[in-house]
């Protein structure tokens, strides 16, 4: 599968300044609560067949904001994400898949120590060059997670018998990555 037009092979980085990395649970069964991560670092590896692109990915847990510090407080702590204790989650992908015009992203998805296998669906939205003559791709990815599989298992019981937190979690991607120097 060759690369799109306009794409340079070579090692491309994550411009984390302009890349959202978030995620969107359901809370108490009625509505949805969002967060991001607003640290994290990126290589995007392109061959010339873009097959064999690899990602490697890792996002600093302590960097997480939902809007609501008490709410942060909470989920950086030994509950959730236990940031002193797991300050990254890292990805690391093991295979691109065309599929129309989007993709199949696969890899390895490390959150508290306990990998699993995940599967983003992926699309690409072309290439920029910007004012100051950075070539630019952006990329836009989501999955859902099984916060349980990953060792995230904090709940609470309402009294109208559901939970606080629900156990599916959507994670969302908007990535801009930066085209190596010529």
């Amino acid at each position: 599968m060759a690369l799109p037009a306009d794409v340079t092979t070579g090692t491309w980085i994550l411009d984390n300044s302009h890349s959202e990395i978030g995620f969107t649970v359901r809370h108490a069964g009625i509505h949805k609560v969002r967060g991001q991560f607003k640290e994290a670092a990126a290589t995007l590896d392109l061959p010339e067949d873009v097959s064999g692109a690899k990602i490697n990915a890792t996002i600093n847990t302590a960097s997480f904001d939902s809007g609501d510090a008490n709410r942060d407080g909470h989920v950086k702590g030994e509950d959730f994400f236990d940031v002193e204790k797991f300050p990254e989650i890292s990805f690391v992908s093991n295979g691109l898949v065309a599929k129309g015009n989007s993709y199949e992203l696969t890899g390895d998805l490390t959150i508290k120590g306990v990998t699993r296998p995940v599967t983003l669906d992926t699309e690409f939205n072309g290439v920029a060059v910007d004012p100051f003559g950075n070539t630019r791709a952006g990329v836009s990815a989501e999955t859902t997670i099984s916060r349980k599989d990953f060792g995230l298992t904090w709940n609470a019981v309402l009294e109208t018998g559901g939970v606080l937190v629900s156990d599916k979690v959507a994670i969302n991607l908007e990535l801009a990555f930066i085209a190596p120097a010529a």
